[in-house]
């Protein structure tokens, strides 16, 4: 039996921690589907487009990995696949809270989608695409902590702005 997971995330923008759990992920599942959603609590710097394009071109070498953009309720866009996990990255106490009542919600409304939670390797323990966001808009030098099609996308979208 085939398992796949759903990893969702707004991902503006998509960082190599993004990137390390989708690595790790796959030694666990056998496909992995990344799901971009919209947030209208969070500042956006790309489109969903923008950002389904920039992933697909950074997971382009990874076997069974596929990038969609969703705007459901997350157990809906498992449930029309037929995927039975979730897979959430956490990196710190503050995550976990959020985490496990994303995770008790999803249980409530899906009792047959589990969360598995995945932890990044610590070189990427301090990542959010938030810091990235804002360090690249200062011009900081983030090309490190993205890949390098994200880190082009960053310069760009700021070098645009001013």
């Amino acid at each position: 039996m085939e398992r796949t997971a759903i990893y969702p995330g707004t991902f503006d923008p998509f960082t190599n921690g993004h990137l390390d759990l989708v690595i790790r992920g796959r030694k666990m599942f056998d496909k992995i589907i990344i799901g971009v959603g919209e947030n209208p609590n969070k500042k956006l710097v790309f489109s969903v487009e923008e950002r389904v394009s920039l992933i697909k071109e950074a997971v382009s070498g990874i076997d069974g990995v596929t990038v969609e953009p969703f705007d459901t309720l997350l157990v809906d866009f498992a449930r029309t696949r037929g995927i039975d996990a979730l897979m959430r990255g956490l990196r710190a106490v503050s995550d976990f809270e959020y985490e496990l009542q994303m995770a008790l919600m999803n249980r409530k409304l899906a009792q047959e989608v589990e969360t598995v939670f995945l932890m990044p390797s610590l070189r990427y323990i301090f990542l959010s695409s938030t810091i990235i966001k804002e360090a690249a808009e200062y011009g900081g030098d983030v090309s490190s902590l993205v890949p390098d099609n994200v880190a082009r996308a960053l310069r760009e979208k700021f070098a645009s702005k001013g």
